[in-house]
């Protein structure tokens, strides 16, 4: 029986193998179009036998796969027994395979791509497989065979069908994603002419009561609340724009609960503050001489062990002790894919009341794993001047005690047997604080959790002084749009789960 942190560990292999398949091939001399990684990740783990659920068509639920848990690829379906089939939107079990001898439908991908599909959420009539033409187009009548007829079976035996939803998506690597919305079953079939004017068999599915919310009506929830949220949720707002307009990009503060507006008596931080005295200690105050974006051979690649940490979207590739960006005195320009934290917060946020956490946030975009979401802003203190102002019961973060998640992002470990980690320079201890008792940014609002789904990654540009580098938060897994983010702040087990810093 899978759990759901053997699925998380599973889909954090494929996303690490992914992006590191795409590094290695980026390399290449005279690479111009990015590789086919998503096929090539998923066809390793399932040689290597890390797929879950390999072969076996399971019927009804997946051990550790949630409702609402979104995908922005295919194949990544596949590598979780979630949909078999690469291409084909009906996955089942073959008359061969099947304890009664006759095929079953086990899962459904509704993506639009058949002309005659009618979909409300808690109903859908789904198009059946076959006849059509390269632009999918339909060209011949169907048949009642292969998928079509197992659709038919399961109908006749009342067995339950798992549907995915499929969306297209701005701002993802895929252009696309996948949304796993439960169990449906199938309750009639007819044959139909469709409006190409040729025979289609039409199923009608209706969703299985009791299960929780589906995640595509989420989805579309949440995309009504980046566009208009007053619409969708006229009461509980109390500003839509936290920062004051510091940040690319609205922050929203909610509060359906009761009165408190606290987030508004604090002025708000986009970047941690750090005095001149600290930042004018450290290493080679050297930079690149790249001159548009930089390569793997520039100088900021080889202090980050010859290679850039981010792969062209901006994606982390594997979390490190610290990461090195270009600076001020690097020749490359604001675009440079080395300057990904510099460009400040993309994903939209909202500052939240909650019964359980007091203060959270939760993300109303799509969160890629290793995506950089923002920088966990402060005033910067030294050892000595935390003491003093700890006197006074301000609250202090410090960031050398953030558990070390940044180590399992981009582990190849079970995929290369070979695979040894890499081995870091040792670095001086992080030993500052950060006052956020008057300054501070949304991401001080961040509820503590052992199973996190954010990681604190070390950061510098700005400056060469390793004791004092900037803390950015990076995702460890695929976030949903109206995810809660969390943030493994390593306080001791005694201490409430639910503790936020700000709280």
């Amino acid at each position: 029986m899978f759990t759901a942190e053997i699925v998380k560990r599973t889909r954090a292999i494929y996303d690490a193998l992914r992006l590191h398949i795409i590094a290695e091939e980026m390399r290449l001399p005279g690479r111009r179009r990015k590789p086919r990684a998503d096929y090539k990740a998923s066809t390793l783990m399932r040689e290597r036998g890390l797929w879950l659920n390999q072969d076996k068509h399971v019927v009804g639920l997946i051990p550790g796969v949630e409702i609402g848990d979104m995908f922005l690829y295919r194949l990544e379906l596949c590598v979780v027994g979630l949909h078999g089939q690469p291409q084909a939107g009906i996955d089942y079990l073959t008359a061969h395979r099947s304890s009664n001898g006759e095929p079953i439908a086990t899962s459904i991908i509704v993506s639009g791509g058949y002309e005659d599909d009618e979909d409300t959420g808690e109903v859908l009539v789904y198009s059946g497989h076959g006849g059509q033409d390269k632009l999918h187009r339909q060209c011949q009548h169907q048949r009642l065979e292969s998928g079509n007829l197992a659709m038919e079976r399961s109908m006749h035996y009342g067995i339950e069908v798992r549907v995915i939803r499929g969306f297209k998506y701005d701002n993802v690597v895929s252009s696309k994603v996948y949304v796993y919305d439960g169990l449906y079953r199938i309750v009639e079939y007819w044959f139909d002419v469709g409006k190409s004017g040729f025979g289609v068999f039409k199923f009608k599915l209706v969703r299985i009561e009791g299960q929780g919310e589906m995640g595509s009506r989420r989805m579309k929830f949440a995309q009504a609340l980046r566009t208009k949220p007053l619409a969708v949720r006229p009461n509980g707002y109390i500003t839509f724009n936290l920062s004051g307009g510091k940040e690319n990009v609205p922050v929203y503060l909610y509060n359906d609960i009761d009165f408190d507006r606290e987030p508004e008596g604090y002025d708000y931080l986009a970047i941690s503050a750090i005095t001149n005295l600290i930042s004018a200690h450290g290493g080679a105050n050297r930079g690149c001489e790249c001159k548009y974006s930089c390569g793997n051979d520039c100088f900021c690649a080889r202090r980050n062990g010859g290679e850039l940490p981010y792969d062209g979207d901006g994606t982390l590739l594997k979390g490190k002790p610290v990461v090195f960006e270009c600076g001020a005195l690097c020749a490359c320009g604001p675009s440079c894919k080395n300057r990904v934290t510099q460009k400040g917060l993309s994903k939209r946020l909202e500052v939240f009341r909650s019964r359980e956490t007091g203060w959270g946030v939760r993300t109303l975009d799509f969160i890629q794993a290793g995506a950089f979401i923002c920088e966990y802003a402060g005033v910067v203190l030294t050892r000595e001047q935390a003491k003093i102002v700890s006197m006074n019961g301000d609250p202090l973060l410090y960031p050398g005690r953030f558990t070390k998640k940044w180590s399992s992002l981009g582990d190849l470990s079970q995929v290369y047997p070979e695979y040894v980690q890499p081995s870091y320079p040792s670095l001086p201890p992080v030993d500052f604080a950060m006052d956020v008792s008057k300054l501070r940014n949304v991401a001080s609002y961040i509820s503590h959790s052992k199973e996190s789904n954010v990681m604190a990654q070390f950061v510098l540009h700005d400056h060469s002084n390793l004791m004092y580098p900037r803390v950015m938060l990076f995702a460890l897994e695929n976030i949903s749009p109206l995810t809660e983010l969390s943030l493994d702040y390593g306080l001791d087990d005694k201490l409430e789960e639910r503790l936020a810093i700000c709280n």
